[in-house]
């Protein structure tokens, strides 16, 4: 049930992010709500302290960010869900995602950048996978789920809501299920004219890290004729990728047995025969297996708040300098972080300490971010979560 609209107001001087158009409050600074027992997810209008409209958003508390702004006018939530959601997908054609015959999976809504603030949806195929981080979005995931069929038409078959493992446990019982039409748990989708299995319902995520997609082409540009180490590798992306490529030969690392499943059927979903796989912690697997002339990381994030930071650093310089040390001369690191709070150059220092470690010198060849689908509004920057680099190591 929804809940009715109320106000907040700021403390002095606190509107200035706004003002800015930055999409967070900090519960820090609020000065009043007008009522002591706001509930979660109720949609709020945000005022400074002389009365001044700032912006309108959903409320949660118990949490550092207090209210995510949706608008910085007033409006009301149907119309203003079915704007964001026309632009998001109008977006996605512009940029050639939408409609590429090669491809079927892309990110559809991505939070922040596409002003909506607490959403993620991926599409998979027909089957768009609805994740809420916020109770606001929870709330309005039919209304969501009604708009994005009005958008997108026929194009859609189902929506499946999967806010279970993105909500806090104290909002009680959430159940993942579908909201609007059925499917299949899983399915077969294309990138770039791979194909992979993607099961949504038991899957990481949305069920496929559809934010490498760029960075796994790269990794198929050099890797013709080597023998390549994918770590972390979940369902095998990177490994197809190098696979059908020509790489020399292909080995995928990851702790999970189910993943590497999905990972076997999607080599041969691809006919690639040249691979192997191995069930295994990646830290152990580094210290005994051979030399690689390609090694990708793409690590879990180490840290996925502030004060876990600094032991998040201490893993990166561990592992990009265990995999350093087994690399040939000539080949190449592909290395990322996918935790938000390692800034850019942060990862980049860390990178560099691991190599000092390793006593091996390291060329940056590109800079890797996540692609056009996962866009970066301009005034929150802090969307940028995942960076990597290439690095040719002599």
């Amino acid at each position: 049930m929804k809940n009715e609209r109320q106000s907040l107001i700021l403390k002095r001087g606190k509107e200035a992010s706004l003002m800015r158009r930055h999409p967070w409050v900090f519960s820090g600074a609020i000065k009043e709500t007008g009522n002591e027992q706001i509930p979660d997810g109720t949609m709020v209008d945000i005022y400074s302290h002389n009365g001044e409209f700032l912006g309108m958003g959903h409320y949660q508390s118990g949490t550092s960010i207090a209210v995510r702004i949706l608008s910085f006018t007033p409006s009301d939530e149907k119309s203003l869900f079915r704007k964001r959601i026309q632009s998001a997908w109008e977006y996605r054609k512009r940029i050639g995602i939408a409609e590429n015959p090669n491809t079927n999976v892309f990110r559809l809504i991505f939070a922040e950048g596409d002003g909506l603030s607490g959403l993620v949806v991926d599409y998979y195929n027909g089957a768009a996978v609805l994740q809420a981080h916020s109770m606001g979005m929870y709330l309005s995931r039919s209304l969501i789920a009604e708009t994005i069929s009005e958008v997108l038409g026929k194009r859609l078959k189902a929506v499946y809501d999967k806010s279970k493992e993105t909500l806090h446990v104290r909002h009680g019982d959430v159940e993942n299920r579908y909201i609007l039409g059925s499917a299949e748990e899983s399915g077969v989708v294309m990138e770039n004219g791979r194909q992979f299995i993607v099961n949504w319902v038991t899957g990481q995520k949305t069920g496929f890290f559809i934010d490498q997609r760029e960075n796994r082409t790269m990794v198929g540009k050099y890797s013709s004729g080597k023998r390549v180490l994918n770590t972390f590798c979940y369902t095998g992306g990177f490994s197809v990728y190098a696979g059908s490529c020509n790489a020399r030969e292909v080995h995928s690392v990851d702790s999970s047995k189910a993943a590497l499943t999905i990972a076997e059927e999607n080599m041969q979903l691809n006919k690639i025969t040249n691979y192997e796989n191995f069930t295994a912690d990646v830290f152990d697997y580094l210290q005994s297996c051979g030399e690689y002339d390609m090694i990708i990381l793409d690590p879990p994030a180490f840290a996925k708040r502030l004060n876990a930071r600094h032991q998040a650093v201490i893993g990166y310089k561990r592992l990009n300098s265990a995999a350093i040390k087994k690399i040939t001369p000539g080949g190449i690191l592909f290395t990322f972080s996918c935790s938000q709070t390692v800034a850019r150059r942060l990862f980049q220092d860390t990178v560099i300490a691991s190599a000092i470690e390793a006593g091996r010198n390291i060329r940056i060849m590109h800079w890797l971010s996540q692609p056009k689908d996962h866009p970066v509004d301009i005034y929150h920057p802090e969307g940028e979560y995942l960076k990597g680099l290439a690095a040719y190591v002599e």
